[in-house]
């Protein structure tokens, strides 16, 4: 067994990587860029060594200079994470030059399946259902035309080398085709250093389930069943599961002996999986092999109880698998949410920054959180966009899926945006709920984006409560404060004007033990909680069910969040509310005279000149952030005064970009 591994990656999955190399008694040596001396992995590591500048093609992804940490410190092997140099054959080439070991399958194995091309050519040969479309890179605007009208429409273009949702573009007609191989090409190149595409058949409505897989190096492969990854969106899954809820024992055995059989064809070894999607009548077809551990592998250790880095060191270090097919065991059900520095109610547009303040749920539930950020800590510009792996276990679906919102409800996270009330809004969903998803499901249920989950009577209920809980503490603490003008103390009345968004709610309120007694016209609430003033969070009960709410004071009130909605609620005296109705309302207006920073990113490309008479829809420029290219529209006739900022440069949200006349 190895005394010291490297891993050459970092956030979440280095931290991850670590908690099982350091339970085996291994040390570990991170890797850190100039943005990541502070970063957690870095903290946690028994060393670390700095790599270079931010960009990741300057640091994560130059290989002599993570072979160069490898000779500084000693390590035997490397563990490669995801993303960066996983699935790269001459990084493991030069692992092994350097006299370490690559924790994962051999150079061989990963160029042939790293390439999706060629990989779909060998699942041909190994006896496995592939997807119709060409088995050669597209070299041209004229051969995408002609091979999109051979499969018919919709098509979708894909990056050879691609993975993680990069380099993915649907083209429905031939002008999203063309536009779609520009894109895919752009960020293939930018990604994975190649911008060679490839065209196959779009399905509508599928599924997207994985098989996973484990091979030592003496012949011996099995599967551990599937993974249900059909919540995406723009190809990146955000939800995924284990087991499936469509699959039966006789399509899970197809897949996962085709799985093996694949694995068998390139002489694999160490853990792997093998995507496929799935239509509504269950016939299944091969979509690629990551030849890496995936960041989902944690709902396979939560359902077969396998640790699967502790299994690819073991297969690494020369040790055969520790037990068969028959022996693998699935129970239970496991749920995992990525949690995204993103603003879902500005179109999921990338966050930035420093994190203000940080705290994981505190539950009795079966809860994981793999994370690379903390309190203090920032989330770059530079890097994938994902801050942290919700994981749920329980003995049903419908459980871990309890276990999820209760988990994701108190989880406190400030100073970035994140998609959290996006991830509650859809384990809230019926369709979710019913099992009745595919890879569409978010595209059909939020085709105009995410404004936040439908305010419903139960959780305006919640909010009812919670604000007048928040506001009385306040007003009780203030009520207590000595030296007040004798006669013109505060005093705590019982009628009170609660406004929830739109809605306007006369209450009248009964102290009790821990709580209040809230009574309005359509019934009664009860609130009970040991909320402390200056809590980001609200936790107690509500007519004694456990709720937890996410809270930011306003000038007048608070901005509550719970179950994916987001309100603004204000507590009043009947006259204040009376004579809130004639105060005016703010109006807020977009300047249509300037382009600012919707986000933090590079300028890749500016389409316009000063000068130019621009049409509603044109392109204005792209933004690079979080290894995303985001295309920014005229959303009205402009022309163009002055452009701000050149090509290539970096830019912080609500920077002026372009003046127009």
């Amino acid at each position: 067994m190895f005394d010291k591994i490297l891993i050459a990656n970092r956030g979440e999955i280095a931290v991850r990587i670590m908690a099982t190399a350091k339970r085996m008694g291994i040390k570990t040596v991170a890797v850190y860029s100039e943005s990541d001396t502070n970063a957690l992995h870095v903290k946690q590591a028994d060393e670390a060594v700095y790599i270079g500048p931010s960009p990741s093609n300057q640091s994560y992804l130059k290989i002599d200079n993570i072979i160069s940490a490898i000779d500084q410190t000693g390590a035997q092997a490397v563990h490669p994470g995801y993303g960066f140099l996983s699935e790269n054959a001459e990084f493991a080439k030069a692992v092994k030059r350097a006299g370490a070991t690559l924790i994962g399958p051999s150079p061989e194995a990963i160029k042939m399946m790293g390439d999706k091309i060629e990989s779909k050519k060998i699942a041909v040969k190994a006896g496995v259902n592939t997807v119709p479309g060409t088995l050669g890179v597209v070299t041209s605007s004229k051969e995408a035309k002609s091979i999109a009208a051979d499969i018919g429409y919709p098509v979708m273009i894909k990056a050879a080398a691609g993975g993680g949702g990069k380099g993915m573009r649907v083209a429905r007609n031939e002008k999203e085709l063309l536009d779609g191989l520009k894109y895919a090409a752009s960020e293939a190149e930018s990604s994975f250093s190649d911008s060679r595409v490839f065209i196959e058949k779009f399905f509508e409505n599928p599924r997207h389930i994985e098989i996973q897989i484990l091979a030592d190096k003496f012949g011996n492969t099995v599967y551990l069943g599937e993974r249900e990854c059909s919540i995406q969106r723009r190809h990146q899954k955000v939800i995924e599961e284990a087991p499936s809820t469509f699959l039966n024992d006789t399509i899970r055995a197809a897949m996962g002996e085709q799985s093996v059989a694949l694995a068998r064809e390139v002489n694999y070894n160490s853990a792997g999986t093998v995507e496929f999607i799935v239509d509504d009548k269950g016939n299944f077809y091969f979509l690629e092999m990551n030849t890496r551990l995936q960041v989902e592998h944690r709902v396979t250790e939560l359902v077969t109880k396998i640790d699967l880095v502790e299994q690819m060191i073991r297969i690494a270090s020369g040790e055969k698998l520790g037990f068969t097919q028959e022996e693998v065991q699935i129970t239970g059900w496991a749920m995992e949410a990525r949690v995204y520095a993103e603003d879902p109610r500005r179109g999921f547009l990338p966050s930035t920054g420093r994190i203000t303040r940080y705290q994981e749920p505190v539950t009795e539930h079966h809860v994981t959180i793999d994370t690379g950020i903390y309190e203090g800590g920032e989330v770059s510009m530079f890097y994938d966009p994902m801050v942290s792996k919700v994981c749920t276990y329980g003995a049903t679906r419908e459980k871990a899926i309890e276990s999820m919102q209760t988990a994701l409800s108190s989880y406190v996270i400030q100073g970035i945006n994140h998609n959290i009330s996006f991830l509650e809004a859809i384990l809230g969903h019926e369709r979710f709920a019913r099992g009745d998803i595919s890879t569409n499901f978010i595209e059909q249920e939020y085709p105009g984006g995410f404004a936040g989950a439908e305010l419903t009577s139960d959780t305006s209920k919640v909010f009812l409560g919670a604000a007048i809980h928040m506001f009385l503490r306040d007003a009780e603490r203030a009520a207590r404060i000595s030296g007040q003008v004798p006669g013109r103390e505060r005093a705590i009345g019982s009628r009170w004007v609660v406004s929830v968004g739109d809605a306007s709610y006369p209450v009248y309120v009964r102290m009790k033990e821990y709580g209040y007694d809230i009574s309005y016209d359509k019934g009664l609430i009860v609130v009970r909680s040991s909320w402390k003033l200056g809590r980001r969070l609200f936790q107690g009960t509500i007519n004694g069910k456990p709720v937890s709410v996410m809270l930011k004071s306003l000038d007048e009130g608070y901005l509550l969040s719970y179950a994916g909605s987001e309100v603004a609620a204000t507590v009043r005296t009947p006259r204040v509310a009376e004579l809130a109705h004639y105060m005016p309302k703010d109006i807020n207006g977009n300047r249509k005279d300037r382009l600012i920073a919707p986000i933090a990113g590079l300028v890749q490309h500016i389409r316009v000149k000063e000068g130019d008479v621009v049409k509603t829809g044109a392109e204005l420029l792209v933004i690079e952030a979080m290894k995303m290219e985001n295309v920014i529209y005229a959303d009205h006739d402009v022309t163009i005064k002055k452009i701000h900022i050149p090509e290539k440069e970096s830019v912080q949200a609500d920077q002026l970009l372009i003046e127009f006349e």
